[in-house]
């Protein structure tokens, strides 16, 4: 029998939430603009509450996103932001910060932690070290190919969270690189990710890495968006039932849409219907559905880990 599945969404407005929870996601991930990084909106604490209300009222339970990088400012004011994420009742936090875990289990929060360092967590020794600090789960590097996944699986003592579909961060640095080069080539232009920037590979003008700049710092995103449809059969076996769905560049209704059918994925695959001609509808349906300046494919999937450098 197939294991659970669970969803989790990202969310960009209260909207939208209503709109995910109507379609079956199982958990909202959300937060604010000081302490979580890379979502599609930054909510109020009024919002936070709101939302977390309308999740517990659907079933449906809430991760609020807490994986900034604390550099000594964020973490002189973290208790009162903890605190209130503790009285408004949320179901977990994505953390990647070892200065607030140590809060966390100092101050004896009863707030649980999926373990969240983006790109740095590839193996189960990792991911299990953080089970044993208190993590419940752990958000695996986007860069890990199916080899790795089959290895990794057989070894996790807490589950991994894979993304299914959506952006994939591939670098982050607290300068402000696109400020210095407009500083350099003197002009004064929008930076936010709303302008849609990208870079390109020399002599490869179909690459798209797409670079915004906020209070946190430089982002930048692989070239192809994700969309492992095809894989859920096969990530299932694996025991990755825990699935990322990120709308941080795929807006309003589409991204719910496109939800509702991995919603339908996953009905399917726990009751053993999904086919692989089902999988390629649904696929396809995805990329009519998909932004369309923007490329999809299966990250590093499909690669072979001595060709990844």
């Amino acid at each position: 029998m197939t294991k659970k599945i669970m969803i989790t969404t990202t969310v960009e407005s209260i909207d939208q939430a209503k709109a995910l929870l109507d379609v079956g996601v199982d958990t909202l991930y959300i937060g604010e603009k000081t302490y979580g990084l890379r979502l599609p909106h930054d909510f109020t604490y009024d919002e936070l509450r709101e939302i977390t209300a309308l999740a517990h009222e659907a079933g449906a339970t809430v991760t609020v996103a807490v994986n900034a990088i604390m550099h000594p400012e964020k973490m002189a004011n973290i208790k009162s932001y903890l605190d209130f994420l503790a009285e408004i009742q949320v179901d977990q936090l994505a953390v990647g910060d070892t200065g607030v875990i140590f809060v966390l289990d100092r101050d004896g929060y009863k707030l649980p932690f999926i373990y969240d360092a983006s790109t740095m967590v590839t193996s189960s020794r990792q991911v299990n070290f953080w089970a044993e600090q208190g993590a419940i789960g752990a958000v695996l590097s986007r860069e890990l190919p199916k080899a790795e996944l089959a290895k990794l699986s057989t070894n996790l003592t807490i589950f991994g969270e894979i993304l299914v579909y959506g952006a994939t961060i591939i670098h982050q640095s607290k300068r402000p690189l696109l400020e210095n080069y407009y500083n350099f080539i003197k002009t004064d232009e929008e930076k936010s990710r709303e302008r849609n920037l990208f870079l390109s590979e020399p002599k490869q003008e179909e690459t798209h890495y797409s670079i915004y700049e906020d209070s946190h710092g430089t982002h930048i995103f692989a070239s192809d968006d994700v969309n492992m449809m095809t894989e859920l059969s096969e990530l299932t076996t694996m025991g990755f039932t825990h699935w990322k769905l990120d709308g941080i560049y795929t807006p309003g209704d589409d991204f719910v849409k496109i939800a509702e059918l991995f919603v339908k994925a996953k009905l399917m695959i726990e009751s053993g219907q999904f086919t692989a001609l089902q999988a390629f509808a649904f696929d396809e349906a995805i990329r009519s559905l998909h932004p369309k300046e923007r490329t999809l494919g299966h990250g590093f999937y499909d690669l072979d880990p001595d060709d990844i450098q």
